[in-house]
């Protein structure tokens, strides 16, 4: 998949997870988070978040998340829709709004 645009999933008010995907011009992932529970899972939100854009097939991408407790299925799903928001997603056979 390729980012055409910037993409968001969530929001501040839902309690979980707000997530912003933005392409850039270096290779890679850079995560930038802000959570409430960053000394517990702050490493563990950014595993999950890594693969889930691996399994996506982007790369020269930006992740900033912000976080408020949200599970692992939430992330994922929050980083999918971002990016698939961000792509021309008909070309999978998703139509994502």
């Amino acid at each position: 998949m390729e980012l055409l645009k910037a993409g968001m999933a969530g929001t501040v008010e839902s309690g979980d997870i707000l997530v912003e995907v933005e392409k850039t011009g270096a290779s890679g992932v850079e995560i930038a988070l802000d959570s409430t529970v960053m000394g517990l899972y702050g490493r563990r939100i950014r595993e999950v978040i890594e693969q889930t854009v691996a399994e996506c097939g982007v790369s020269g991408v930006k992740v900033t998340a912000s976080d408020k407790g949200a599970l692992d299925c939430t992330i994922r799903a929050r980083v999918k829709t971002a990016i698939l928001r961000a792509c021309d997603s008909s070309d999978y056979g998703w139509t994502v709004k």
